[in-house]
């Protein structure tokens, strides 16, 4: 298949790289200094699962790409109107975009600019970043992804997809409710993002805290009962289920949400325990923790030139 990843970040660049080496036509795009390093060394994937050192096509700009078969976007939630713009020139009839971000929203956020049955819905979960330019770092072994169609004409395209993620050994699934399966994770990682952030900790210091769990714990509730409110059929034991999963988890994980805050960046903290605080608050639903969190990090939200610690 010709797979374009949009962008070259932990999400993108890890599985465009293994979706590479099982033989794929994989264009990546980059900018800055990522972009310098990859066109000048390649991309190099550091992972429990298997190192990669590859030769890459890498562009700056989509629209020298030509038509994709597959777009894995993946940017960050505040780039995905001007990213969406970008690939326009690379959807063609039969093209599906896939978004692998964080949130809930990203379905309907590219409806707005891309056209509807080339958006399908999808969610990674996996710990990745950016280590250094060209360098790709994978914590952990939680590395899988799910996606599905949102119409049902998409379904033959979304299994000729996960003929080839198997092909490439990605753990991929198609899930019966692809939207659902959305609100599945987006609580687990408001739970992850805000307590980790908000505490500046790992997942291993955060589990071990009573009070530091129990802020997990609160934060994950309420966005259950958001989604429950919306009619997302999660069941009634699902946060007590993803708490015992956390607890399976690499003790050093970090959220992507606290890797920005550190190095200063901006964050999609709007879209996690800000979208819960907003969407609850529509919804005539209270969300205190949330809405707490996104308070505390509202200074941080643009980015800081000096690192949060």
């Amino acid at each position: 298949m010709k797979i374009a990843c949009m962008a070259a970040g932990g999400v993108g660049g890890y599985f465009g790289a293994r979706l590479q080496q099982a033989g794929h036509d994989v264009t990546f795009f980059a900018r800055g200094r990522h972009l310098e390093a990859l066109r000048a060394k390649g991309l190099t994937i550091e992972s429990g699962e298997g190192n990669a050192s590859l030769k890459v096509r890498v562009l700056e700009h989509p629209r020298d790409a030509g038509i994709a078969d597959v777009v894995l976007f993946a940017v960050k939630l505040w780039d995905t109107d001007d990213a969406a713009a970008q690939i326009r020139p690379i959807v063609g009839a039969d093209t599906l975009v896939i978004p692998f971000q964080n949130g809930v929203e990203s379905i309907d956020r590219l409806r707005k600019v891309l056209p509807e049955k080339c958006v399908m819905g999808g969610s990674a979960y996996i710990a990745t970043r950016i280590k250094a330019p060209g360098v790709i770092e994978h914590t952990g072994q939680m590395s899988r992804i799910q996606f599905g169609p949102v119409l049902p004409d998409q379904r033959p395209a979304a299994q000729r997809f996960l003929q080839a993620c198997r092909e490439a050994k990605i753990n991929a699934e198609i899930p019966d409710d692809i939207v659902r399966a959305n609100w599945e994770k987006f609580v687990f990682l408001v739970g992850i993002s805000s307590a980790t952030a908000l505490a500046r900790a790992t997942v291993g210091v955060v589990r071990a805290d009573p009070d530091l769990r129990w802020l997990l714990e609160q934060a994950m509730r309420e966005t259950w009962r958001l989604a429950r409110k919306r009619g997302v059929a999660l069941p009634d034991d699902f946060v007590d289920a993803r708490m015992k999963a956390i607890d399976g988890l690499h003790a050093d994980m970090k959220a992507s949400l606290l890797h920005d805050l550190e190095n200063g960046g901006r964050l999609e903290a709007p879209w996690l325990c800000g979208a819960v605080a907003r969407m609850s608050a529509e919804a005539g639903l209270e969300a205190p923790v949330n809405r707490t969190v996104f308070a505390a990090l509202k200074p941080f939200v643009n980015g800081s030139p000096a690192k949060a610690s």
